[in-house]
């Protein structure tokens, strides 16, 4: 008889665990959980789902920002040429810029899986992945994502204004020779990023080029060429 009160007992405490465990709710995931949306001993169904609260994943987090088709297609054909910054062979390397253009420490990456086209805008959903170790980043902040481009440090890049169009359409600048003479020189030019346009052949490291004062001389005569500054030119202007 004692030995079937132990077992009983011993049955009892099993019951009471598995209950326990019946009012317990485990979070899928870690994150920070608001406010109950259930006021304690209100009846939670169990044929159907009863929202009870929001967890919000803290770390990682994401941030979604929309481009156009076509500005998507660009990165990633970006993306296999080698000319944005990756982080992984299949993701871009991004940052954040909170609303007061402060940049956010810890660089994140660019998921283009899950990707759709809103039929409305043409606009597609991309979304970065950030870490979050110090929960500086909350759900439904502004922010601004930029993309980061790979560095060629072997690229040449000249003020847009130094790219003249020839009257065949052909891209040339004027670079001023040893003997200061400004010769037309045709270049092929890439990317044009923060007023500045990459050339990818015809100009070589040390070159001196023509930016402005294009009225004051022909092709192949000789010029008195002085340092040029952006700085010096807005206070001219």
């Amino acid at each position: 008889q004692a030995e079937a009160e132990v077992a009983a007992q011993k049955a009892a405490v099993e019951q009471a665990k598995l209950n326990l465990d019946y009012a317990t709710v485990r979070a899928p995931i870690a994150g920070r959980i608001g406010r109950a949306l259930v006021t304690e001993g209100a009846l939670v169904g169990r044929t159907e789902a009863t929202h009870m609260a929001t967890i919000q994943q803290l770390d990682p987090i994401y941030a979604d920002f929309t481009q156009s088709v076509t500005e998507v297609n660009d990165m990633k054909r970006a993306l296999s040429d080698g000319n944005l910054r990756r982080v992984s062979p299949d993701a871009a390397s991004v940052r954040l810029l909170f609303d007061d253009g402060s940049a956010y420490a810890f660089p994140g990456r660019l998921l283009f899986s899950d990707v759709t086209v809103d039929p409305g805008t043409a606009k597609v959903m991309l979304r970065g992945e950030f870490p979050n170790p110090k929960s500086e980043l909350l759900p439904g902040m502004y922010v601004r994502v930029v993309i980061e481009e790979a560095i060629d440090i072997d690229g040449i890049a000249v003020p847009a204004q130094a790219v003249q169009r020839t009257d065949s359409g052909v891209s040339a600048v004027f670079v001023v020779n040893d003997s200061d003479r400004a010769i037309l020189q045709p270049v092929r030019v890439g990317r044009t990023i923060g007023g500045r346009v990459t050339i990818e052949d015809g100009l070589k490291p040390g070159y001196r080029i023509v930016v402005d004062g294009f009225q004051k001389f022909t092709p192949g005569e000789r010029v008195k060429p002085v340092p040029w500054s952006p700085i010096n030119q807005a206070s001219a202007g």
